[in-house]
């Protein structure tokens, strides 16, 4: 299914990554907790490489990440392992769900620590926002990540004023 028939568009599964990365030391408090803003710079990342991939390479920068909860701690030792998928897009603007899992090395069980939606905005070589590619959805779990998608983006523009 695509919203824009004639248009070039893009699949979901086309754009979508993966990263695993060992916490160490450096990325923890002296407790061995890992420090929130560690995890938010590697769900920046990766929402990043998501948003440039669905662009077609243009510059993509951050507009805001919605509440990030943090449901279990990670730990050093442990592997991040964060995949992401684009779910919406607009004319220049998309949402990127991030989910972040932590993985214990020690007895290979894991948990789900976290999932953020990052708003990225496609920007042309003059810094103005640039049109992208629009969404293909084939099945109906890309079209309830959409819809869903849809009503958090139209929600983030009311609280910012501009709708």
């Amino acid at each position: 299914m695509s919203f824009h028939s004639g248009e070039p568009g893009k699949r979901p599964t086309e754009s979508e990554a993966e990263m695993i990365v060992m916490m160490l030391p450096s990325d923890a408090n002296p407790k061995g907790n890992v420090f929130g803003g560690v995890i938010l710079k590697h769900v920046d990342l990766i929402a990043g490489l998501v948003a440039k991939r669905h662009s077609g390479g243009a510059n993509v920068v951050t507009a805001s990440i919605d509440r990030m909860v943090f449901l279990k701690p990670v730990f050093i030792g442990n592997a991040l392992i964060i995949s992401a998928r684009i779910t919406y897009v607009r004319r220049s603007s998309m949402e990127i769900e991030v989910n972040v899992e932590a993985e214990d090395l020690d007895d290979n069980s894991k948990v789900h620590a976290a999932t953020a939606f990052v708003t990225m905005v496609a920007l042309d070589k003059y810094g103005k926002p640039t049109k992208i590619p629009h969404l293909i959805m084939d099945n109906d779990n890309d079209k309830k990540r959409y819809s869903e998608g849809e009503l958090r983006m139209n929600s983030r523009l009311k609280d910012a004023g501009k709708v």
